[in-house]
């Protein structure tokens, strides 16, 4: 197994201004007193970070150690080590951007430093390579916190205390695998990937048209938009639904989410949402704001074009939309 270390919690020091993410050694050390784990080879990835300093960059050099390392055939698994701030947005977006890959990759982390007491890391630490190293776990990326496996695509943070911090929605189908039938080469983990430019922005009673266009002039190309309930906004705004329609025709992406996690969006079940969907909103279905904003990275990253990202944003590609 390969442990790829990105800082974070499970790794940190106290100093003077807090806790800061420190060198992965004392994990190392605990790992080689422990018995009846599966071989496993450690590596850090500099600069080790505070999980709130992630962004698509830091994914996509993770994406290539994995990538290297699966292809040079000596590892049947990869342990990445993250703070759990991001850790499910990080969880989501390797899952597109590893499609494919056929190896497990697993998330985990700590709430608390393995220095601290009660710590829930050596847990997490050891429970997350005992399940990589199960023979029944299929190609997939997972997230792994306190006895529980979770697909990486279905996971929100929902609290920073206790042992339970992920909430996780249930698949329909628990067999779910990485592969797509008729997945085009640039989405697969192997092609070479970009960053893309897009930002979230939720709905909330007062929102306009001016805060909508600033993004849109800001460059951005695609926008996860969280709606209201089943995909509902201010459809009676006229200069709001008029920035809608003008970012579609700019050729920006306007993907929709629920701002309630247990929701599924329907854009034509109300008009409130049915003037949105004809100014361009794509329905992102039960789809997580995490899964949202790492499957239009991956898909603008890619280099496809508007109508194929549409496309592509509605298909199931690693169990985000059930």
């Amino acid at each position: 197994m390969l442990i790829l270390y990105t800082g974070g919690t499970i790794g940190m020091c106290s100093t003077e201004g807090g806790l800061a993410p420190a060198s992965g050694k004392h994990l190392c050390e605990y790992l080689d007193k422990q018995s009846e784990l599966p071989s496993w080879q450690f590596r850090e990835l500099p600069p080790l970070i505070d999980s709130g300093n992630i962004t698509p960059t830091h994914w996509l050099h993770l994406r290539k150690e994995i990538v290297d390392a699966a292809s040079r055939g000596d590892i049947s698994g990869v342990l990445v080590l993250h703070g759990t701030d991001t850790l499910a947005y990080s969880a989501a977006a390797l899952s597109f951007q590893l499609l494919g890959l056929e190896i497990p990759v697993v998330f985990t982390g700590a709430l608390l430093s393995a220095h601290a007491p009660g710590t829930d890391a050596w847990e997490n630490l050891i429970g997350s390579l005992k399940v990589l190293g199960s023979s029944t776990l299929s190609p997939n990326v997972y997230l792994y916190f306190h006895g529980n496996l979770f697909y990486g695509v279905r996971c929100t943070k929902a609290r920073s205390i206790g042992r339970n911090p992920f909430v996780c929605l249930p698949h329909h189908n628990q067999d779910v695998e990485n592969k797509v039938p008729n997945l085009p080469d640039v989405l697969k983990y192997n092609y070479p990937k970009a960053t893309g430019n897009i930002a979230v922005i939720p709905f909330f009673p007062g929102i306009q048209a001016i805060h909508l266009s600033a993004l849109i002039e800001s460059g951005v190309q695609g926008l996860v938009l969280e709606c209201y309930g089943s995909g509902t906004g201010p459809c009676d705004d006229e200069a709001f639904v008029a920035a809608l329609r003008a970012a579609t025709d700019r050729g920006i992406v306007l993907f929709a989410v629920s701002q309630c996690l247990e929701d599924r969006i329907n854009l034509e079940l109300y008009e409130a949402g049915n003037r949105l969907y004809q100014s361009g909103l794509i329905s992102g279905q039960r789809i997580t704001r995490e899964a949202a904003v790492g499957k239009l990275q991956a898909l603008i990253g890619a280099g496809l074009k508007q109508e194929e990202i549409a496309y592509w944003l509605t298909q199931n590609l690693c169990g985000e939309l059930l």
